[in-house]
């Protein structure tokens, strides 16, 4: 097991040692300096061609200056985290890279069976997680969602043993809005607070260092959807919880030219004010990691990207994202070394400026 978490002189450090990578293309957060672009594992088929082509694709991303890696259990059936541990244990091994220098997420929730025991999925539950007493009946929800205290522990686990750390610097809840919609409001955030208790005892422990929510509505819808999620009160309850050094700092949502709304629309409430959850993010101090940067491709089709800067259609996507105030980095799927190399060709140029964005997005809305 690979020990330590990434620390401000390790990732500062990194940001140093890539000067290939334009400067202004590190922001800092939370004392962390993180790339804007990280790398996304979240698509391929749960076979070992597969598996390579992920392992090289991430040690290819870290090389090029990208020191942010977003992973989660349930992709491709727990091959996604074995294969960023195995780039992440030849990069460390070959000295290519310390520990201390790269931003690790993962995240739990989903019930996932693994790709390389040869069970039928339900089998799989049966023998790995309910004949275990791990879940108990009614924990699963029709969503194939947990958010049980024994459940979350154990994927912490197997997380932990799948990519080879002894630390993950960022966990996840799951898409939990969303995979719990069988849950009153009421008993939603009661199970939240649980876990939040869970993760807090972890960081205790030395397991993880931050916690937070992956989503993909409850952030971005109106304030009379049943999915919606109040930024400002889920921090309150992380102070309940964990005081005001809590370990609750960042949250992960859908967000592109298309899928605007965490930009666009004012449905959060911070100090009675009303703002985007962007907005609300920087009062709240949560960093903002992006998903879905492409679409899974269709914003990549002829003519549907609008064009400025000269850039192709996937630079123009990343640059448009990535200079979002608000916005950490976008999440990028990318397996292989086409696209990687096309990709973090985003590294060699600036942002674009909070105030020549501005000006930007007037300019593609009018």
């Amino acid at each position: 097991m690979i020990s330590g978490f990434a620390t401000a002189n390790g990732t500062s450090n990194f940001s140093k040692n890539h000067p290939q990578v334009n400067p202004q293309n590190f922001k800092k957060f939370n004392d962390l300096t993180l790339s804007n672009v990280g790398i996304g594992t979240y698509l391929g088929e749960a076979n070992d061609a597969t598996d390579t082509l992920v392992k090289n694709a991430v040690k290819s991303s870290i090389v090029s200056g990208v020191n942010v890696i977003d992973t989660a259990i349930n992709y491709r059936a727990q091959k996604a985290e074995r294969s960023v541990g195995r780039a992440i244990a030849e990069l460390v091994e070959s000295g290519q890279i310390s520990r201390d220098e790269i931003f690790v997420s993962t995240k739990n929730g989903y019930v996932t069976n693994d790709a390389d025991v040869k069970q039928d999925f339900w089998e799989y539950v049966k023998t790995e997680y309910t004949q275990k007493g791990v879940v108990s009946s009614g924990d699963i929800s029709s969503g194939y969602h947990c958010m049980s205290v024994p459940y979350l522990e154990d994927q912490l686990n197997r997380s932990l043993k799948n990519l080879n750390l002894e630390c993950i610097d960022l966990l996840y809840l799951h898409n939990a809005v969303e995979g719990q919609q069988d849950l009153s409001k009421e008993q939603f955030q009661k199970n939240l607070k649980s876990v939040f208790e869970l993760y807090e005892k972890k960081r205790k422990k030395g397991l993880i260092k931050f916690y937070g929510l992956a989503t993909w509505e409850c952030f971005r819808v109106t304030h009379d959807n049943p999915q919606y999620l109040s930024l400002e009160d889920t921090v309150g309850m992380a102070k309940q919880v964990g005081g005001e050094n809590h370990g609750f700092r960042f949250i992960q949502l859908p967000y592109n030219m298309y899928y605007d709304q965490a930009f666009m629309q004012k449905n959060q409430q911070v100090n009675s004010v009303n703002m985007s959850i962007l907005d609300a993010s920087i009062k709240c101090g949560i960093g903002v990691f992006t998903s879905v940067p492409f679409m899974q491709g269709r914003l990549l089709a002829d003519g549907v990207m609008p064009s400025f800067d000269d850039l192709s259609a996937p630079l123009r996507a990343l640059q448009f994202i990535r200079s979002t105030p608000g916005v950490i980095a976008p999440l990028v799927g990318q397996k292989s070394d086409a696209h990687v190399k096309e990709n973090l060709e985003i590294l060699k140029i600036p942002p674009i400026q909070e105030t020549d964005f501005g000006s930007l997005v007037k300019k593609l809305t009018s």
